[in-house]
């Protein structure tokens, strides 16, 4: 047994047309003016901004909008919301849109609450003591960022992609409607199914024992993403299977998927955020091409926890295979096979990308030094293992 706190203080509204409450919402959460804060056009063109805003008007909820947020969220942007809220006299940040405008929303909480400049946290200089209250209205399952406590934000000036985790920036509420999810093109609907399961692999892979009910959490809701993202690959509007990959996102990031275990991983993201930072890849997209390498490389050092994937999410039965070793291969496999089935990478080829033994080394270089030298729990990894990573997935 391994000791855990767990922390989930996030209302979650969800259903069809719940986005109809956000006014009321926001008001019991003490709002009294509101920054609504979005991505693209098509939240816009879609209606949705305006029905947003309606609900805050009907609370008697004076707001102001700021679009423009892109994936991989910049921290320029950030800069900009800042600016805004400060001279509207913001208190309360209503994130409409996935775990970009999310982040970015919750960036603006911390430098509104703590002054400043947020990057600082980002970066580590300081620790935030607080958030301007968020809310959420999803339009993307991918990030888990509505329940989550995390806060990833790109400087595109330096080109570092870092994260910042606190309590303080978790959201009040997160209204959650799956029907806002099916305009959404395939490629960002498959690219949120990997972020998905990839949030509880991370926390699924660990030297260490973890308790069995977590473990079967785990694996149920990484068996449902699998089976969804199968059936919305052949039919998207399926608004059924979108509720279940939904729910599946929130519940993967907020810390239920790894009470009790032995130390959350998360390599794949610190290799991943290093492409998405330097190339600006969608991140799901990342994701995919990275695991399985990094997955055969650090194999060895947790076989177990491998040959229970294998065998409890993908189907794989052990006393198919020779040795163990195999078997756990073959859920790697498995694995590769859904990613190509849902037309993801499985390689940075595949991504789109060629990139020389130098590009390969400065990312592997960039993702020691922001992780401190070593960084992982299924296995420690150095600055050496980042780039042997990196060539596999550069074969």
């Amino acid at each position: 047994m391994n000791s855990f706190s767990y922390y989930a203080p996030t209302r979650v509204e969800f259903g069809l047309g719940a986005e109809n409450k956000v006014g009321q919402l926001a008001k019991e959460y003490g709002a009294t003016k509101v920054l609504v804060h979005f991505g693209g056009q098509s939240a816009v063109r879609s209606g949705l901004i305006d029905r947003v805003c309606a609900s805050l008007d009907e609370a008697g909820l004076p707001h102001v909008e700021l679009g423009g947020v892109v994936p991989n969220p910049r921290l320029s942007l950030v800069h900009k919301g800042l600016e805004l809220a400060r001279a509207e006299g913001v208190d309360f940040i209503l994130a409409v849109g996935g775990g970009s405008v999310i982040d970015s929303s919750k960036s603006i909480g911390y430098g509104l609450a703590c002054g400043g400049d947020p990057w600082d946290f980002n970066m580590g200089i300081r620790k935030p003591t607080g958030c301007a209250p968020i809310g959420v209205v999803l339009t993307i399952a991918a990030a888990g960022s509505e329940m989550s406590n995390s806060c990833v934000i790109t400087n595109e000036e330096t080109g570092i992609k870092k994260g910042c985790n606190s309590e303080y920036c978790r959201a009040k509420f997160a209204v959650l409607n799956p029907e806002l999810t099916v305009t959404l093109p395939w490629y960002q609907t498959a690219c949120g199914c990997v972020d998905i399961m990839m949030h509880t692999m991370e926390r699924y892979f660990t030297p260490i024992g973890n308790l069995q009910l977590t473990d079967e959490i785990a694996e149920g809701l990484m068996r449902t993403v699998y089976d969804n993202a199968i059936v919305l690959h052949e039919n998207p509007d399926d608004v059924e299977a979108r509720a279940e990959i939904m729910w599946a996102g929130s519940l993967s990031h907020n810390g239920l998927t790894g009470c009790g275990n032995g130390g959350n991983d998360f390599a794949s993201h610190a290799l991943e955020h290093e492409l998405s930072a330097a190339y600006d890849v969608t991140h799901g997209a990342g994701l995919a091409a990275i695991w399985p390498h990094w997955a055969r490389y650090v194999m060895d050092a947790c076989l177990d926890r491998f040959v229970l994937f294998a065998m409890n999410v993908m189907g794989i039965d052990p006393d198919d295979y020779e040795t163990l070793e195999d078997a756990a291969l073959a859920g790697i496999e498995a694995v590769e096979d859904f990613y190509r089935e849902i037309e993801m990478p499985t390689n940075l080829h595949e991504l789109g990308l060629e990139l020389t033994d130098d590009d390969l080394a400065a990312m592997a270089h960039q993702c020691a030094t922001l992780k401190g030298g070593t960084f992982g729990a299924a296995k420690k990894l150095t600055e050496e293992d980042a780039l042997a990573i990196y060539r596999m997935a550069n074969a």
